[in-house]
């Protein structure tokens, strides 16, 4: 097992191939049990920004992760009324008035698992440097989260894929636990 941790890195030769395959080795079941697929933040960072240019023509940009114990905290520019076209759902007039124009996304959650399942819990959302709670949340997460990401659970367990155990969140990177 440490030997297939130690070799991840020097399968193929970039970051993004890396972290790609990792995360290809773990979604096709391929890795072994009890491994332990460590995930740097340059990887995820990269493998995030290569599926947000897949499923989001525009609207998004500048996405990044920042990584710590437990928590894990987004960036990224929106611009919500592109992103609601782009996905099929575009805004009302008012909406797209107040929300036109690029604004800088931050979400903040922590992050617990075990057992096979996981809980990520918001701490923090901020839209242009101001606190997103309530009703306001609820319908972004209703109409820019859930259209793409159905199955989110957010604030509430949920089962682990391809037989990861836990996932252990660090800063600068994240421990993916198979089980044995």
């Amino acid at each position: 097992m440490a030997a297939f941790v130690a070799a991840c890195p020097l399968l193929p030769g970039t970051v993004a191939d890396t972290g790609q395959h990792k995360i290809e080795l773990i979604q096709q079941d391929k890795a072994p049990r009890g491994a332990v697929i460590v995930l740097g933040q340059d990887e995820l960072n990269l493998y995030a920004r290569n599926q947000i240019a897949r499923s989001f023509r525009q609207g998004i940009r500048g996405a990044r992760l920042d990584l710590g114990a437990g928590r894990a905290t987004g960036f990224a520019y929106v611009d919500f009324p592109k992103l609601g076209q782009a996905i099929g759902r575009p805004l009302g007039r008012l909406l797209s008035w107040l929300l036109a124009g690029e604004r800088r996304v931050q979400v903040e959650a922590h992050i617990r698992s075990g057992a096979g399942k996981a809980q990520v819990d918001l701490d923090r959302v901020e839209i242009s440097g101001i606190s997103v709670s309530g009703a306001t949340l609820d319908y972004l997460i209703r109409n820019f989260v859930r259209p793409y990401y159905p199955d989110a659970a957010i604030g509430q367990p949920f089962l682990l894929a391809h037989h990861v155990e836990r996932l252990e969140v660090r800063p600068a990177e994240v421990r993916v636990v198979i089980a044995r």
